[in-house]
């Protein structure tokens, strides 16, 4: 007879994972770096390593009550301590309860002597002694290529680099080695990389004159990890790592509405206005009420008591505020009692993904019920139409993984299509227009589709009043929406 084929499930060790506490980075790496093993952290100059180390030592001695050691031979620990508190970290105070310990190691180029007896036993016991000092869990050294600087023998060069990545592994210390990116190579001396457990690349690239930092995993022996590369921001609270690749269909869904904040739409809705969570996208020409539409969804919101988050890319919090109130919106009311959040940037400020992980940090920071964009429309002026497309389509699925309720605003040409193109995308798509009637321009307003719920289907006037914009019946139509 022949066996039975079934097998039972084996379940496999897990590499040990040291959590970096550096905000997406343990999302992408699947936990953290590998737990007393090197990683490589390369790249060239300004892209954020020493930033990056330093991070993840204070994270480790602030959240992890790891110790951390840092051995530096650029910057001396005045400097760093300087550096590092404008982004929050207190270094001097971390030193003096021993959790951090900041040990600059002076190289002179010009001092140095090559012989073929240099070894790094000296380095070694400095770093054994002050890893047992405070009993260090995290080492740091910052930067590799300062240890070789003076040296051309590529034979000891090689040896000894093995050497250092092999005491530290013995040490049982996680470990961030910083190195400077090669002309061809991840590093100058293009060995690092091969003997490191996880390698990590930092860019910091300038596309159509805006610049953007980027983090890629070369390798990661013995874990899965991500692969692509993930847009960065070095904020006031130190790095955010956002993996914008995460675009399954998969978030909840919610049979609650919320109001338009319009009473005539909601009409038009069956007298309960949008889906909770749900993409509204409303389009117009220039001057067809799309902002103003947007400030009464938001104004309509705070009134609920719930937290709005205005992303606006075309006029600054105290102009928006001010304009509104000539159709009787207060925004400057609701944002003082901190229910309303006004973000306004210009769109070219920085790249796509920039605005990416913005968006993400805000959202995730202020935590709102609903997310207003004026306009969408302005991405495009950050890269080119189909990865503005793409970066859209990121935000859209993020904030409706959150549960957020989204309008959007988006121009149209004059064939009436959006400008962007993402209609596709949206759950409910509002459409704006103007019309000529006696030498006077009329406002009309009319929804294309409205996922999962019935609709009116014919057009209505767009009235601008001083207590905020009224939806009427075009005089002489009418429709039953039962």
């Amino acid at each position: 007879m022949a066996k039975s084929r079934n097998m039972t499930s084996v379940v496999m060790p897990e590499l040990p994972k040291c959590p970096s506490g550096i905000q997406g980075l343990d999302e992408i790496t699947f936990g953290g770096l590998p737990q007393g093993r090197p990683t490589l952290v390369c790249g060239g100059a300004g892209c954020g390593k020493t930033l990056l180390a330093m991070e993840f030592l204070c994270r480790g001695a602030l959240t992890y009550n790891e110790p951390g050691v840092f051995i530096a031979f650029e910057e001396k620990e005045k400097d760093l301590e300087e550096n590092f508190s404008s982004l929050g970290f207190d270094l001097k105070k971390l030193v003096a309860q021993k959790k951090l310990l900041i040990d600059y190691v002076y190289i002179e180029r010009s001092e140095i002597e090559e012989t073929g007896e240099y070894d790094l036993e000296g380095l070694f016991v400095r770093l054994a002694s002050a890893v047992d000092a405070i009993g260090a869990k995290r080492v740091v050294l910052d930067t590799i290529e300062a240890l070789f600087s003076g040296f051309t023998n590529q034979s000891i060069l090689r040896a000894e680099l093995r050497r250092l990545f092999r005491w530290l592994k013995d040490k049982g210390v996680t470990a961030i080695i910083t190195g400077e990116k090669g002309e061809s190579l991840l590093t100058k001396h293009g060995l690092e990389e091969y003997v490191a457990d996880c390698v990590i690349f930092l860019d910091h690239r300038v596309n159509e004159q805006i610049a953007t930092r980027r983090l890629k995993i070369i390798k990661y022996r013995g874990s899965k990890h991500g692969t692509n590369e993930f847009p960065f921001l070095i904020g006031n609270s130190g790095i955010s790592v956002f993996p914008m690749t995460s675009l399954l269909l998969s978030s909840s869904v919610s049979s609650q509405r919320i109001s338009s904040g319009i009473k005539g739409l909601d009409e038009m809705f069956g007298l309960k206005g949008y889906y909770q969570g749900t993409t509204i996208l409303v389009s117009g020409s220039a001057g067809s009420g799309k902002t103003s539409f947007g400030a009464q969804f938001v104004d309509s919101v705070c009134r609920s008591g719930q937290r709005a988050l205005y992303f606006a890319f075309e006029e600054s919090e105290g102009q928006l505020s001010r304009n509104m109130t000539s159709i009787g919106i207060n925004l400057k009311k609701w944002a003082d009692k901190g229910i309303l959040k006004i973000v306004a940037n210009r769109a070219t400020l920085c790249g796509l993904e920039m605005h990416l992980v913005m968006a993400h940090k805000a959202v995730k920071e202020f935590k709102p019920a609903v997310v207003v964009i004026d306009p969408i429309t302005t991405m495009i002026g950050s890269g080119i139409m189909d990865e503005a497309r793409a970066m859209i389509a990121r935000l859209l699925d993020f904030l409706k993984n959150e549960g957020i309720t989204v309008l959007a605003t988006d121009l149209t040409d004059k064939s009436g299509e959006t400008e962007v193109g993402i209609s596709s995308l949206c759950d409910t798509w509002i459409r704006l227009s103007m019309e000529m009637q006696d030498y006077k321009r009329i406002r009309r307003i009319s929804i294309i589709k409205s996922r999962g719920m019935n609709h009116g289907h014919e057009t209505k006037d767009l009235i601008f009043t001083n207590n905020g914009l009224e939806v009427k019946n075009i005089p002489g139509v009418r429709e039953d929406y039962k």
